[in-house]
């Protein structure tokens, strides 16, 4: 994340408006992979911001191969959520106003594996349960997606 990086040594902690994609990767059960991330120890997406140049697609693929190891055959995709309701804090006190772009990856290449730093594990999840420990953004725009509905 070396541009939003360089922005936090200008503006510190205040709310920056964050470009990014999101990648939703189902196993052929239609279980979703989620991260057990090291900056607030609970369960979200792979997924981040966009460098300089970069394309939202562009974006997604690099995520996907820092985060998990993968590399994707394509991405469909599927929204661009945005607005008040994409806030997020980080726990270090950093504000964000999201526009995410969420695609789900397909034909994959790879077997999911922590290839940063930014997790301690990878699992998949099934959506018709309620997920223990998943971070609350994440949750908020699974279900703004259309993805968790019964829970």
């Amino acid at each position: 994340m070396g541009y939003i990086m360089d922005l936090r040594k200008t503006v510190g902690s205040r709310p920056l408006i964050m470009a990014g994609a999101c990648v939703l990767i189902f196993n052929h059960e239609g279980q979703l992979l989620l991260q057990r991330r090291t900056d607030s120890n609970d369960w979200g997406t792979v997924g981040g911001s966009l460098e300089i140049g970069e394309s939202l697609e562009e974006a997604a693929a690099r995520e996907l191969y820092e985060e998990a190891g993968l590399n994707a055959g394509f991405f469909k995709f599927i929204t661009v959520l945005s607005g008040k309701d994409m806030y997020y804090k980080y726990p270090n006190g950093d504000e964000i106003y999201n526009v995410m772009a969420i695609y789900e990856a397909n034909d994959l290449q790879g077997e999911p594996r922590v290839n940063d730093d930014e997790s301690y594990e990878l699992k998949y999840f099934s959506l018709d349960e309620p997920i223990e420990h998943i971070n609350p953004f994440t949750e908020h725009y699974l279900r703004k997606a259309g993805y968790i509905r019964k829970w």
